[in-house]
């Protein structure tokens, strides 16, 4: 459940880093090699009422770390390669990324804004729509090439999340990798291991698929610009502070976060669970294309429990 919740706050770091569009490219990958110290908003209007969230970030030379203002304990460093989730005590969890998975053709249209002002600096501004409809504006600082604004939308147009940069220091920071304890299990890629995720879901495509020793697996998915994982588990993901609810696939669990949902359901096979960032318009038809969820009842779940 640990690397579960890592993967969680690496995905709400921001949008995926792949992008189809030329110029999209290359801003995202601009924005990931800036270097600047910023405070950052998350405000989100969920189904289930709203999230919001303050984070700092200090991100240098592709080394990102991310820590809640008010919890200093948690902190997220991401960079060229990978990413890790520490506390206090050390590095909890862990993974090496990279994409391995083809990918399809472009799915949105990048239209220029013009300029912006934010924060008294200089940027610009831009939409993605995909097959017609806005997905998402973003604005992205002159000078750092930071990605200063970023709101998505659903379908019918309402702002479903904004993530805004509230103070920047475009002063490179000191930072340095986390080193990862030995007793770390360290997911790596695998491009040959047996699954029942898919490689296409809902104008999604499987980029990276992850397996650890102990035979724990997920998937990375992404359209060019929003990104979910899909966990496989032994048993059923528990999901504490999750809401039950009805889709035409089935009854799921499901959390929202400041950026973030999480739905885990237990499978004849086992448990799933994605994380992504999604607007909630997008679920049904991810979801509908996993494994349906299926009631093992009590004894079912307990023998799971004892033998896997």
């Amino acid at each position: 459940m640990r690397r579960v919740i890592a993967a969680v706050l690496a995905l709400v770091l921001g949008p995926a880093g792949v992008a189809w569009a030329t110029d999209l490219d290359e801003l995202l990958e601009r924005s990931h090699d800036a270097s600047y110290v910023a405070d950052l908003t998350i405000s989100c209007s969920t189904p289930d009422g709203a999230r919001d969230a303050v984070v700092r970030i200090a991100q240098v030379e592709g080394l990102m770390v991310v820590g809640s203002t008010i919890d200093a304990d948690l902190q997220v460093a991401a960079g060229a390669g990978g990413w890790s989730l520490s506390r206090h005590d050390g590095v909890v969890a862990a993974a090496e990324v990279d994409s391995a998975g083809t990918q399809q053709e472009p799915l949105y249209v990048v239209e220029d804004l013009g300029a912006r002002s934010v924060l008294g600096r200089d940027a610009m501004a831009y939409r993605l729509v995909r097959d017609g409809t806005l997905r998402a504006e973003l604005v992205f600082d002159d000078e750092t090439g930071a990605l200063v604004l970023a709101t998505t939308f659903a379908a019918d147009g309402t702002t479903y999340c904004q993530r805004r940069f509230i103070s920047i220091d475009p002063e490179p920071p000191s930072l340095s990798p986390l080193a990862v304890s030995e007793d770390v299990a360290l997911l790596t890629l695998s491009t040959d291991v047996e699954t029942g995720l898919p490689e296409q879901i809902g104008g999604f495509d499987r980029l990276d698929l992850y397996e650890d020793e102990d035979g724990f697996r997920f998937a990375y998915y992404s359209d060019g610009f929003f990104s979910f994982a899909v966990f496989e588990t032994p048993v059923a993901v528990e999901l504490p502070d999750g809401v039950v609810v009805e889709a035409e696939s089935g009854t799921y669990h499901r959390s929202y976060t400041a950026g973030q949902v999480t739905y885990t359901w237990e499978t004849r096979a086992g448990g799933l669970a994605l994380i992504g960032d999604l607007p909630p318009d997008m679920h049904e038809a991810v979801l509908s294309g996993l494994a349906e969820p299926y009631d093992a009842g009590w004894l079912g779940r307990f023998w799971r429990r004892l033998f896997g």
